[in-house]
């Protein structure tokens, strides 16, 4: 694996072959997606921590998705990427929606886990409100709150490993970067789904109340080719909580080199 930094990102490589780029959520890094990685092998693995998280700098002034998506069509083009399949999570699932609409030609195929397509007017104020959390308290307290309503009912005793994943990942945030995150996402409006022409496969938990199996089967009627798959027993970390289910999934999905 090689690390580079570009476009005011942190990006790690690994393997050769049809790329895949893979954007993680709000309150995680590319390592969300690590247990997806058997599932790539001959693959070009591109794994950026988007701009504010992570092991990237925190932007100055204002963040939303169109500065989150032009720094990934930089990157791209410092790294020779044209064409790629393109995976998200959470947050990461929007920004993808929207760069694959921003630049279809670099757009394979988008593979979206726990989905939002844009949040409604009472998540907008919480993601506010998490922003001012984060600032005022520090990553501590977003955490727990987070590790405690993200994921799915029982993960104390049945997935430990998911909870402290989870709480390690926001834990290890700048907080002003994740505040900026946050308020990204509030701002975020949605993509146009009748511009994403690629086959389009969505996962979520039918216990995830970000992007619940409601949003998964909206999106995929939206768009031209979709396809929706509602996981049992998994709340919204769904590579984390589901991975054998996930690698299953892409690896059907965008097919092996």
């Amino acid at each position: 694996m090689t690390t580079t930094i570009t476009a005011g990102m942190s990006i790690d490589q690994e393997g050769e072959g049809p790329a895949i780029i893979l954007l993680h959520g709000l309150g995680a890094t590319s390592n969300s997606f690590q247990p997806l990685m058997p599932a790539l092998r001959g693959r070009r693995v591109v794994r950026p921590d988007l701009p504010g998280a992570g092991r990237s700098p925190t932007p100055r002034g204002t963040l939303d998705v169109r500065t989150i998506v032009d720094a990934i069509i930089r990157a791209c083009a410092d790294l020779g990427i044209r064409e790629a399949d393109l995976a998200g999570h959470s947050f990461g699932s929007l920004v993808a929606q929207h760069l694959a609409q921003a630049k279809p030609e670099l757009a394979r195929t988008l593979t979206l886990f726990g989905p939002i397509i844009e949040p409604a007017d009472a998540a907008r104020e919480r993601l506010r409100g998490r922003a001012q959390l984060a600032r005022d308290e520090g990553m501590a307290t977003v955490a727990d709150q987070v590790a405690a309503g993200g994921l799915a009912s029982g993960s104390d005793e049945n997935n430990s490993a998911a909870v402290a994943f989870v709480r390690e990942s926001h834990m290890r945030q700048d907080a002003e970067g994740f505040a900026k995150s946050c308020e990204a996402l509030a701002s975020a409006s949605r993509a146009d789904a009748r511009a994403l022409k690629m086959p389009v496969l969505i996962v979520t938990g039918e216990e995830d109340a970000v992007g619940p199996p409601s949003v998964a089967h909206q999106l995929a009627d939206e768009v031209s080719h979709g396809k929706a798959v509602i996981l049992p027993g998994c709340g919204h970390w769904t590579p984390i909580e589901k991975p054998a289910d996930c690698r299953r999934l892409i690896a059907e999905f965008v097919g092996r080199p």
